[in-house]
């Protein structure tokens, strides 16, 4: 009897909760805002970015490297045509001194010279490669999107926000 008594209750209170007309609250009125396509992540993955030391060090031993690695291809080649520049303009100068010892010429101070600084341009290729590719590696998540915009008396700096 108690098993009765208790289905009876229940079901009392159901019919109590369905003989009330549905309400309709504020928060289930119908969206007028037009839908999106799928929202990106929050924030970009950075598990795929290179560390800015390892860049750093890559574009130290072959200029380049590691402006490719951090993304960005035209500086990357940049340093790499001048590395090839620098190298066989100092190749270039060892056989020119080479070719003036061989033939007597006076000219083998002014060679000696040319290779000292083919050779310091090539150093410090190494170094401001690696710099650029350190701070290239800091800035990948940099949006690309920045504009520089230019008008009469004025010059300013755009960025979209999402």
């Amino acid at each position: 009897m108690r098993r009765a008594g208790a289905s009876l209750g229940v079901c009392v209170f159901v019919a109590l909760l369905g003989a009330r007309g549905p309400e309709r609250l504020d928060a289930q009125t119908p969206d007028t805002v037009a839908a999106r396509g799928p929202a990106g992540p929050a924030h970009p993955d950075t598990s795929k970015f290179i560390k800015p030391g390892a860049a750093a060090w890559r574009s130290f031993l072959l200029p380049g490297w590691g402006q490719a690695a951090a993304g960005h291809h035209v500086a990357g080649a940049l340093f790499a045509t001048w590395e090839g520049v620098t190298l066989m303009m100092t190749l270039r100068a060892a056989q020119e001194r080479q070719y003036a010892r061989q033939s007597g010429s006076a000219n083998v101070a002014s060679k000696d010279q040319q290779i000292q600084d083919w050779t310091v341009l090539w150093f410090f290729n190494h170094l401001f490669a690696a710099a650029d590719a350190f701070v290239a590696a800091h800035l990948q998540d940099f949006p690309k999107e920045l504009q520089l915009e230019t008008a009469p008396g004025r010059i300013g700096v755009r960025l979209p926000m999402p």
